[in-house]
């Protein structure tokens, strides 16, 4: 359903999956990766959004480099070596993009990203929160000292989160989810229940997929969309 496209980043350009509605618009959603790269199940969720109405595009943030789910060693790799200058370059491109399409109703679009991409969902509505308007991390969070400067952030936050969890334990989540609270920010953070890391990778790389919680979770992310942006 989708294409590729090049957008205008950092003084150069940048590469993304780019899913258009049959409608032919409708609101803006940001998908970001998991750390194998833009990989064929992150370009589905794309095509997923495009089908429920909305304009969804993924930016490659490895600038062509993908790791299969039988890599892990080089996913680690490539998520660790990603300049990350460089990424929150390519992200707020891919927003400013996505904001100039015609097909775009509304002034601010949705964030939805998975591990990797889930820290990096709060990471950008934090860092565009005038352009952010509604963030849906997947088992993923800048916890520590990757967390960002919170106070620009005002998109409401509804986050998905794998109950066994070494990358992401829940009490840290947990800990996170409150310290926004405190902070006056609209935030919720699903814990469910008997599931693991990605859980909603219906590609089952970590052995972990769970068709029920990643469905629920997944209905629950479009209907937060429907309803903020």
């Amino acid at each position: 359903m989708g294409d590729m496209v090049t957008f205008a980043s950092n003084g150069g350009t940048a590469d993304g999956y780019l899913a258009v509605p049959a409608s032919g618009s409708g609101p803006g959603v940001l998908v970001l990766q998991e750390w194998w790269g833009l990989a064929p199940q992150l370009k589905r969720v794309c095509d997923r959004l495009a089908d429920e109405g909305f304009v969804a595009i993924a930016p490659d943030l490895y600038h062509g480099e993908l790791a299969e789910h039988t890599e892990m060693d080089k996913a680690a790799k490539l998520m660790s070596e990603m300049p990350m200058d460089r990424a929150g370059r390519d992200m707020g491109a891919a927003v400013d993009f996505l904001l100039a399409q015609d097909a775009v109703q509304g002034d601010k679009i949705g964030v939805v990203g998975f591990c990797m991409g889930g820290m990096l969902t709060l990471v950008v509505a934090a860092q565009h929160g005038d352009k952010i308007g509604a963030a849906a991390p997947f088992y993923g969070a800048p916890l520590g000292d990757s967390a960002p400067d919170w106070s620009n952030l005002s998109a409401p936050l509804r986050g998905h989160f794998a109950a066994q969890d070494d990358f992401f334990p829940p009490e840290a989540i947990a800990e996170l989810e409150q310290q926004l609270k405190s902070m006056g920010k609209d935030c919720v953070f699903t814990v469910h229940a008997g599931t693991g890391h990605a859980f909603a990778n219906e590609d089952n790389p970590l052995g972990t997929h769970d068709l029920e919680a990643s469905g629920k979770a997944w209905e629950e992310t479009l209907q937060f969309f429907r309803d903020k942006l």
